[in-house]
C-alpha cells in the first residue's frame, strides 16, 4: 500500500497537472495500492472549492482512508522535535503525514523537497513511480 498525500492528490486533479503525476497516480488506484489518511483529506476537502467538494467527496470515498488518531499525533509531537534538532523545520501536517506513513510501514508519494529531507533523516520510505506512472 502507498499512502499518497494530499500534494500529489491536489497535482493529479488539476486539470494542467503534470501528467506522470496523474499517469502514477491511476497506475496504483488500478492496483488497488493508494491509499490516503484523514490529514490528507482535510487538505484536499476543505481546499476544494465549495460547488466540487461533494463530487471529490464520492470519488475518494472508494479508497481507503487511515484514520489518525492520539498516538499519531504523539508520534508526529517526537517526529517533529527530532526534525528541529536536526535544523529542518516542516508544515505540522506534513509531519503527520510522514509520522503515519514511518509508523506503519508504507511508502509515501508526495511532492516536496521537505518529504526527502525527512527521508534523509528517517528512513522514510518514498514511493517513485515507474515508468509512464506505473505502480512499482
Amino acid at each position: 500500500m502507498v499512502l499518497v498525500d494530499s500534494s500529489v492528490w491536489i497535482e493529479a486533479l488539476r486539470r494542467n497537472g503534470r501528467i506522470e503525476i496523474k499517469l502514477a497516480v491511476e497506475g496504483l488506484l488500478e492496483v488497488d495500492e493508494a491509499q490516503w489518511c484523514t490529514p490528507g483529506r482535510l487538505e484536499v476537502l476543505a481546499g476544494a472549492r465549495p460547488d466540487e467538494r461533494d463530487l471529490l467527496g464520492q470519488h475518494f470515498s472508494g479508497i481507503p482512508c487511515r484514520e489518525c488518531g492520539g498516538q499519531d499525533w504523539d508520534r508526529a509531537i517526537s517526529l517533529a522535535s527530532k526534525l528541529r534538532d536536526d535544523g529542518l523545520t516542516v508544515p505540522w501536517l506534513d509531519i503527520l503525514v510522514a509520522a503515519i506513513a514511518l509508523h506503519d510501514g508504507m511508502r509515501l508519494f508526495a511532492i516536496g523537497d521537505q518529504f526527502k529531507k525527512i527521508q534523509d533523516l528517517t528512513g522514510l520510505a518514498l514511493y517513485e513511480p515507474g515508468h509512464g506512472g506505473m505502480f512499482q
